[in-house]
């Protein structure tokens, strides 16, 4: 792995039977909260699936904090914390009960103090003691969000993390994420650019499974049209 990059990619192909999802897409990605952007179907979510080691890449490689992803599987999920666009959480679990069960699958020593430290880090400590299928949308979000931080990842991927959110959830749902951001690699997808502007200091652009841009936010709000000009021209190119 490149010095500086906590998560690199090289060649990476993705065929789903005949159809190529990814398409020879090389990132790297330093420390920092990165956001992938693109229009629904471009390949996000199966970029982040094949970075968390939920998919085999048909070509390519992947590696996390310097390990191979397909080579390594068991120690690379380690490093990462995975929240998908549909959060599988179980709805007929309590919070506490279900954030144990998170913690057991990581072997986690001292799982009540662990379970503790997460509910109160995302500000789950009101519905702590409910159901999760109780849970409003914004509530049942952090769950998700507690169970992909409970053994401390050094690099949390986000799919669509505020989808069908309210504007209220939503604003509380991205300042958590920024705060737990300060301290590890947050790889967030979306389709909503004011979404990548809000908690993203870098930017991947995917457009049909191929890689169009990849450069800070900064940079690219600076060019003829800003971000948003950039991000529309992905609607239109042929």
């Amino acid at each position: 792995m490149s010095e500086g990059f906590v998560i690199e990619t090289r060649n990476l192909r993705k065929m789903y039977g005949p159809h190529l999802a990814l398409d020879d897409v090389d990132v790297q990605i330093p420390r920092g909260a990165i956001g992938i952007l693109g229009p629904n179907g471009a390949g996000k979510s199966t970029l982040m699936r094949l970075i968390a080691g939920y998919l085999p890449p048909s070509e390519g490689r992947v590696e996390v904090c310097g390990q191979d992803v397909e080579e390594h599987p068991i120690d690379t999920k380690k490093y990462i914390g995975y929240l998908p666009e549909h959060n599988p959480i179980h709805l007929d679990m309590y919070v506490r009960e279900y954030l144990d069960y998170a913690a057991q699958l990581y072997r986690l020593p001292d799982r009540k103090a662990k379970v503790e430290e997460v509910i109160e880090r995302v500000g789950l400590m009101p519905e702590a003691h409910k159901l999760i299928g109780q849970l409003s949308k914004g509530y049942r979000q952090r769950v998700g969000l507690a169970q992909a931080l409970i053994h401390d990842p050094e690099v949390l991927i986000l799919d669509e993390p505020t989808s069908g959110l309210d504007p209220i959830q939503l604003v509380d749902i991205r300042n958590l994420i920024k705060e737990v951001g300060k301290k590890r690699t947050v790889i967030l997808s979306t389709h909503i650019m004011q979404e990548v502007e809000a908690m993203c200091e870098r930017v991947v652009m995917i457009h049909r499974g191929q890689l169009i841009a990849d450069d800070t936010v900064a940079n690219l709000s600076s060019q003829p049209g800003g971000l948003e000009a950039a991000f529309q021209s992905l609607g239109t190119s042929a």
